[in-house]
């Protein structure tokens, strides 16, 4: 899956959290030592033609960057879990997901 948008910083957030204004924002977080998070990120890509092209889709590896990930738990008010992911609308997360229940289907469902 070569359309991830790698989040490095506060900026990358506030981006995000204005571009949902005009389509559905996705932020997956993965914890790169997790094997659970290894599985939730391969369900991801194996079913990305389910969200391809309906949604901007970023990617957050939490353990590198975990002050920007706190970041998006504060901004988006949602509980942090790893791994995770938010579909953010209008400004606001209008879905998350996390650990096993993970599945590009479902996120589709909701964008």
């Amino acid at each position: 899956m070569n359309t991830w948008i790698t989040i490095t910083s506060a900026d990358d957030i506030r981006t995000i959290i204005e571009k949902s204004a005009g389509k559905p924002q996705i932020i997956f977080k993965d914890s790169t030592t997790c094997g659970i998070s290894a599985h939730a990120k391969s369900r991801l890509e194996n079913g990305f033609a389910h969200i391809a092209g309906k949604a901007d889709f970023y990617y957050l590896d939490l353990l590198a960057l975990r002050p920007v990930s706190n970041l998006i738990a504060q901004e988006l008010q949602v509980t942090h879990q790893s791994p995770q992911i938010i579909v953010v609308k209008n400004g606001q997360a209008t879905y998350t997901s996390s650990h096993h229940a993970i599945d590009a289907a479902d996120i589709a469902r909701h964008l």
